[in-house]
């Protein structure tokens, strides 16, 4: 595996490989765990070449939100890239992606406007935009997400869509821990108590699927049950319908970690 950290060190790496075939993009923040791993493997096993971005985006952080203490490890990172056969790493600083003078910004007006989007004013116009650079540095046959970014996902596959990139957006389902737990990197800022109450978060999804399935409301029961865990504290939880899927999807505090969830409900189907 390569490690590449500008952008004309990885258009002269990705040169000799396009026509070997097709190739994968797997955009990431790091701090690795099993769900990236996933996501890498799906390319590795569909695409002739894979590659991974590394980048911490700030531009989808808010005010007073996490990235200072998002979780970073680029070297345990490369290790596990380098053994799921990665062909090159992409790890660009700040200033390679938003040079000064920056100022161009893409914006899904309302799948980015519901949801994550009321909680996290400016996210998704942050995740559209280095998602948006990263495909055209890039430009792979395919794209990779996890399922548990629902919303994420929806707002890309639009973008990609609505500007006609030629690529296809795959969706990977969303890894849990043996408890429940979606994996997430932010998982690891959690204290022991607070790991073990954020279980509550998929359990009370669970719930919620099954009141689905026999006709009642979704989201209420879902909420009842996570208003039983007192170290849980929701921000949201509803059903919403994100790219012909329909989903029961939560947000959470658990103490100062913000998790989020979902489930696809049945009957949900395009």
């Amino acid at each position: 595996m390569k490690t590449v950290r500008t952008i004309a060190e990885l258009r002269a790496a990705l040169e000799p490989l396009r026509s070997q075939g097709s190739v994968g993009l797997v955009p990431t923040m790091g701090a690795f765990h099993e769900g990236h791993l996933a996501l890498i493997r799906a390319a590795r096993a569909e695409c002739d070449t894979v590659v991974v971005s590394l980048f911490v985006n700030p531009k989808q952080f808010g005010p007073g939100e996490d990235l200072h203490r998002y979780p970073r490890d680029e070297a345990r990172d490369a290790a596990l890239a380098t053994e799921e056969g990665v062909d090159l790493l992409f790890a660009p600083g700040v200033d390679e992606i938003y040079p000064p003078g920056f100022q161009t910004w893409v914006e899904v007006e309302e799948l980015s406007h519901v949801l994550e989007g009321q909680y996290r004013p400016g996210h998704f116009r942050g995740v559209a935009t280095v998602c948006l650079k990263l495909f055209s540095l890039v430009r792979p046959d395919r794209a990779y997400f996890g399922q548990k970014d629902a919303q994420q996902v929806a707002v890309v596959t639009r973008m990609v869509e609505d500007l006609g990139l030629g690529l296809e957006i795959r969706v990977v389902p969303t890894v849990r821990d043996a408890d429940g737990l979606a994996l997430s990197s932010r998982n690891q800022l959690l204290a022991p108590q607070e790991r073990r109450a954020a279980t509550a978060i998929s359990k009370a999804l669970a719930r919620g699927a099954e009141a689905h399935r026999a006709g009642r409301d979704a989201a209420a029961e879902a909420a009842e049950a996570l208003e039983r865990e007192p170290l849980v504290k929701p921000q949201y939880v509803q059903v919403a319908r994100f790219d012909g899927r329909l989903v029961l999807a939560a947000a959470a505090r658990v103490g100062a970690v913000r998790l989020i969830d979902n489930v696809v409900l049945e009957g949900g189907q395009r």
